[in-house]
């Protein structure tokens, strides 16, 4: 090739360059409707109810904020829905480990389990008794190792109801609403804490939102290396509140 033809070509492909300048990456924020919309495919395959805190929409929010810390691992090569479903699917599997399935009972998955479906009683073809119970040995490690995680994990939901509890040898029963108990330990707690205090409070125990997140929107800062933002702040403050809370219930008639 001759040098004139070569160096004609190359300033073609300079001169296409200029026409069409590199764009800059896409942002999380520039995206937000396709995640929106690829975490809104997935309700219907959401089936983890008896979770009653961790709903569909507290799962996309974790979802979310998982996708906002990898999306510099994503390619802007290649489309984005490919590697946004992966990310969902991974984290949907992980979510339901992490909250159900490490702690669920064993019966769930056994060949010997005879209930049919919800409102069934727990039934069992191994045991004598018919029933799912200590007799076998896979329902009795769990019940020693798991079964307390599995309460605990797996609560009933509260949804503004009165809850009929038993005070010691106390032949009367009491009720206990615990929306209003918890109405009363907020305005309690405003008394004994500063309003900075208690707008961390409301961050990390109202709104649930997560310690780094809280960092930013109170704006805090860190000079530690390996520290993040806020720790020593929000560590400071939560020892703060329990202390607060915990002479609070023992000081106060909050039932």
């Amino acid at each position: 090739m001759s040098q004139p033809k070569k160096k004609n070509q190359n300033l073609k492909k300079s001169k296409e360059r200029d026409d069409h300048p590199k764009t800059d990456p896409a942002s999380y924020e520039e995206k937000s409707e396709v995640i929106d919309h690829e975490l809104a495919k997935r309700k219907g395959s959401w089936f983890l109810t008896s979770v009653a805190w961790v709903d569909f929409d507290d799962v996309c929010q974790i979802i979310r904020t998982h996708v906002f810390r990898k999306w510099d691992h994503w390619d802007q090569r290649r489309p984005l829905k490919p590697w946004l479903n992966k990310i969902i699917s991974n984290q949907l599997k992980n979510i339901l480990r992490n909250y159900y399935t490490n702690f669920a009972r064993p019966c769930l998955n056994c060949p010997f389990n005879q209930s049919g479906g919800a409102g069934d009683e727990e039934l069992c073809a191994f045991t004598a008794t018919g029933n799912q119970d200590i007799t076998c040995p896979l329902f009795a490690k769990w019940m020693k190792t798991k079964k307390h995680a599995y309460d605990v994990k797996v609560a009933l939901p509260l949804d503004g109801k009165e809850y009929l509890v038993s005070r010691g040898s106390c032949p009367q029963s009491h009720f206990m609403n615990f929306e209003k108990a918890a109405d009363k330990l907020k305005e309690e707690l405003k008394k004994c804490i500063n309003k900075r205090q208690y707008e961390l409070f409301d961050l990390l125990y109202i709104q649930n939102i997560s310690e780094e997140e809280v960092a930013v929107k109170m704006g805090y800062k860190s000079t530690e290396t390996g520290r993040k933002a806020g720790y020593k702040q929000i560590k400071n403050t939560k020892k703060l509140l329990k202390e607060v809370v915990t002479r609070i219930i023992k000081e106060k008639d909050l039932f």
